[in-house]
């Protein structure tokens, strides 16, 4: 990983052996390979990799998902507090606090798909090197945090589940050394996401919905199995 002195974020090489150790293990979704998307600190798209063998073994419509998803996390985080885009689903629904967020700073169409469909999910993704906009609000994106406690970005991944999404990414962000959180909306007072909705509402205002039993279970364990990681 190059130095935070430069582009403190990973490759394109190192998010993809990350994203492809990540989607073998058992994340409660379906199993499916999936889209990952980086970008940095102002919005920049910096990596887009998919797991699979090429580019129609994924939902193609997942890799701007991902990259929605990395845009919010970047978008809607600060170096002392951090949000996934699964902590925003019951926020911006209505009468939620940030109701008509979802609406905010659009998806910029002539970045995400222009370019030739074959360099797609490569290092020459057309995406790249361009600010791609949007707004998501279901589980996958989460922002990027140095050791030293700077805010470098975001990383977002699409593909299965939501919730799944949600664990594929904090499973890759720990791979990748970038998850030095300090607070969060969580009650471990992290990014992870939370399953506290009854009968449409949040207790927290935070919530998110459960997508299975096994992927709250892992969600659950993450702060344990793969954790938030101290600042010196």
């Amino acid at each position: 990983m190059n130095s935070c002195l430069g582009s403190s974020l990973p490759s394109h090489s190192e998010l993809l052996a990350a994203l492809k150790a990540v989607v073998t293990e058992e994340n409660g979704g379906f199993g499916f390979n999936m889209w990952a998307t980086i970008v940095d600190r102002d919005g920049v798209v910096r990596a887009v990799v998919f797991s699979g063998k090429d580019r129609g073994e994924q939902w193609p419509g997942s890799r701007v998902i991902s990259a929605q998803k990395a845009n919010t996390a970047n978008a809607f985080s600060l170096p002392e507090f951090s949000l996934s885009t699964a902590n925003l689903f019951s926020a911006v629904q209505p009468g939620g606090s940030l109701f008509g967020l979802q609406f905010s700073n659009p998806v910029a169409t002539e970045v995400a798909y222009q370019g030739l469909s074959e360099n797609i999910g490569t290092e020459n993704d057309p995406m790249i090197g361009h600010k791609i906009g949007g707004v998501n609000v279901f589980g996958g994106g989460l922002p990027l945090y140095y050791r030293d406690g700077k805010l470098v970005g975001a990383v977002g991944v699409s593909g299965d589940s939501s919730c799944a999404d949600h664990n594929i990414a904090w499973k890759v962000r720990h791979k990748l050394n970038l998850n030095y959180v300090t607070a969060g909306v969580s009650p471990t007072k992290d990014d992870n996401i939370i399953n506290d909705i009854t009968e449409q509402v949040s207790a927290s205002g935070w919530g998110h919905p459960e997508c299975s039993p096994e992927a709250t279970k892992i969600a659950k364990e993450l702060p344990k199995t793969h954790p938030i990681k101290p600042r010196p």
